[in-house]
C-alpha cells in the first residue's frame, strides 16, 4: 500500500485516466446512433437494428422502408 504523497499522486493519475475514457465513449456512442424509431424515438445504429426493434417492440406495425 502507498502512503502520503505517493498515494495522492496515484489518485490524481487514476482520476485523470478515468475521466478521459468516459468522455470519449459517450461521444463515440452519440456519433454511432443515427437511426431513430418514429414511434418511440429510440436511437439505433442502423436500419437492420430498426427492423429488429420493430419486431420486438412494435409487432403490429410495419418497419419503414430502407429508401429513407
Amino acid at each position: 500500500m502507498t502512503r502520503g504523497k505517493q498515494k495522492l499522486e496515484a489518485q490524481k493519475k487514476n482520476a485523470e485516466k478515468n475521466q478521459k475514457s468516459k468522455g470519449s465513449q459517450i461521444e463515440a456512442r452519440a456519433v454511432g446512433l443515427q437511426v431513430v424509431c418514429p414511434i418511440c424515438r429510440s436511437q439505433l445504429a442502423n436500419q437492420n437494428q430498426l427492423v429488429d426493434h420493430y419486431g420486438s417492440k412494435h409487432p403490429k406495425e410495419k418497419p419503414p422502408s430502407n429508401s429513407g
